[in-house]
């Protein structure tokens, strides 16, 4: 490994191609030995687990975490033990119990959780989702009324509901009970219901509130054995292990981007154990449509193969085909709804790039973009509301601020938008405020990722109190913008070796970041671009080795000129990605920025 440390501009780079400066990634020295001594790891790799925030006492946990060290009590959550009392009140007097779920990963993960749940336990547990086009997002007056239609005495919304307080209040009026288990960021008042369950809840001990709603369920899992338990339930036959159910828990977590430390964390590690052996029926057949062979399972596997397909049947299809395709046992019904899936994911592909294409020619001819705002909203007509979502973390990476794309309905004049934030500015409270101040018809999200509903005639005013609201944390969010890190190798040093070392620190995620190396005065040679923008090249160290690398849609920026020009002397940082193809068992290297030494 070359010599580098200590300069608070790493390789002095304070302005790369992209417009970040570099660091690396700081850690405390004394933590730094204390993980070498008390783990026996190298000072690389020990100070990488400090530069994560990981105590010294935290790090064999962190390392190897385990749900026996890190589960919480259930009844440290709001409301968990009203909420398993409710359910099992409900089992026992044989009310027609329904789950309501959001059509997402987490959504439809929480509501299999639930279902297997039930069935282990001999009993049913229709699933309901709505349509996110014609029904809108979350619980509704009219999504209840056709749940009470159909015979249901008690629903369980989950990934949803926390701030549904008129239709819950609705719900209670047509005699229908409701239990709320989410995990969005949510108002002080909660909906008038027999329990709502969400770490993020104002007053809420548990400290979990990085959980996605597939965590808080899975915890409720635990409440609901123990709830059981206690009522003799389980006299006479196997109490449900919830641990089977891991790989949902994980699902959740990692597809709704959440913050893998802690209990969050072992739930995410464990989980992939548990799905590395593709024992859910739905999971396995999803893996086989898309081309994939079975393994050990990786945080790409949920994040990158398996969520963009679940997805996609809320995004573009039918609303409840994620639900059902984790939930059943029937493998028949799980090769169907895998091969739906798929289709219905390569169209979403299709109108994403066309939306994208749509939105970066609409944002750049009219400067939206700029230096100078804090946040990027953009419009277009009939824009599908299936996929402005992934088109706004398209471009939030593009010019990373937070930016909210919006499908306006020509015929009725609303807006139905979809945001993604850059770390260190809070979108879901941002657009809580706008909704507060009547901006929007609708609205809520977390931090990172947030939706709304709008008039068209108001965008123009929500783009303006965006960028007055979020100046302050833009500003705080540039200074903190620093590529971080972590060690700086040569191409020779890019090996499979330390990719496997490293690979103790996954999963990776907010909190917990994919290590980043940088590679110095390389030579980007046999440039090639490829469909979708990306570049992929080799790249030469001043002795002659090299490395494999790609760089993701990046062709008509600055940084995929710098590479297809062939450059040399660049400065480069990027991730160790593990390399299988023909069994060749080595390592590519992701680059995630190019700096030009001559440049900065």
């Amino acid at each position: 490994m070359a010599d580098g440390y200590g300069a608070s501009a790493f390789l002095g780079v304070s302005r790369s191609l992209s417009g970040r400066a570099w660091r690396q990634r700081p850690a405390e020295a004394a933590t730094t030995r204390a993980h070498m001594q008390a783990l026996g790891l190298d000072e690389v790799m020990a100070r990488a687990l400090s530069a994560r925030g990981v105590a010294a006492d935290q790090g064999a946990d962190f390392l190897k975490p385990t749900l026996k060290a890190l589960f919480p009590d259930p009844s440290s959550f709001m409301d968990m033990d009203a909420a398993a009392a409710a359910i099992v009140d409900a089992l026992q007097g044989d009310a027609s119990i329904h789950v309501f779920a959001d059509y997402d990963v987490d959504g439809a993960s929480s509501a299999a959780l639930l279902v297997r749940w039930f069935r282990a336990l001999g009993a049913d547990l229709p699933i309901y989702v709505p349509d996110r086009l014609t029904e809108g997002y979350g619980p509704s007056a009219r999504a209840f009324d056709t749940l009470k239609a159909r015979g249901a005495d008690l629903v369980i919304t989950v990934d949803c509901g926390a701030a549904a307080n008129e239709a819950v209040a609705h719900a209670a009026a047509i005699g229908l009970k409701v239990v709320v288990i989410d995990h969005h960021m949510m108002r002080e008042e909660p909906p008038a219901c027999l329990a709502v369950v969400n770490p993020n809840r104002p007053g809420c001990g548990s400290g979990q509130g990085n959980l996605a709603a597939a965590g808080v369920v899975f915890v409720l899992l635990a409440a609901l054995n123990r709830e059981a338990r206690g009522r003799g339930l389980f006299e006479g036959k196997s109490e449900p292990d919830i641990r089977q159910w891991l790989d949902l828990a994980a699902m959740g977590a990692i597809c709704d981007v959440t913050g893998l430390t802690g209990f969050n964390r072992a739930l995410t590690s464990l989980g992939l154990g548990v799905m590395s052996h593709w024992r859910n029926p739905g999971l396995r057949a999803l893996l086989a449509a898309a081309g994939a062979e079975p393994g050990p399972a990786k945080t790409n596997h949920a994040g990158f193969i398996l969520g963009p397909r679940i997805n996609a049947g809320g995004r573009i299809g039918k609303s409840d085909l994620g639900a059902r395709l984790l939930s059943t046992d029937d493998h028949d019904e799980a090769r169907m709804l895998a091969q739906e899936l798929d289709a219905l994911n390569l169209a979403r592909r299709e109108v994403e790039a066309e939306v994208t294409e749509q939105a970066v020619r609409r944002v750049e001819a009219t400067g939206a973009h700029a230096d100078d705002s804090a946040a990027v909203v953009v419009s277009g007509e009939d824009w599908h509301p299936g996929v402005v979502g992934i088109v706004a973390g398209r471009l939030r990476e593009r010019w990373r601020k937070p930016v909210i794309v919006i499908g306006v309905d020509a015929i009725n004049g609303v807006g139905k938008g979809s945001g993604r934030s850059q770390p260190g500015m809070n979108l879901g409270r941002a657009v809580q405020a706008a909704w507060n101040e009547g901006v929007l018809i609708a609205g809520g999200g977390h931090a990172m990722a947030a939706g709304l509903t709008i008039a068209a005639d108001r965008i123009d005013e929500l783009r303006a109190f965006l960028n007055d609201r979020l100046s302050a944390e833009r500003v705080e969010a540039v200074a903190q913008d620093w590529v971080e890190i972590d060690a700086l190798i040569d191409p020779r040093a890019a090996t499979r070796d330390l990719f496997d070392a490293f690979e103790q620190l996954a999963p990776y995620g907010p909190a917990n970041p994919e290590p980043l190396f940088a590679l110095e005065g390389v030579q980007a040679r046999e440039p090639v671009a490829m469909n979708g923008g990306h570049v992929r090249c080799r790249l030469v160290g001043p002795d002659g080795a090299s490395v494999r690398a790609i760089a993701w849609r990046c062709a008509d920026l600055s940084t995929g000129k710098a590479l297809l020009a062939g450059q040399g002397g660049l400065n480069l940082a990027g991730r160790l990605k593990a390399d299988d193809w023909n069994g060749r068992r080595g390592v590519q290297f992701e680059i995630e920025d190019v700096a030009d030494p001559r440049m900065v």
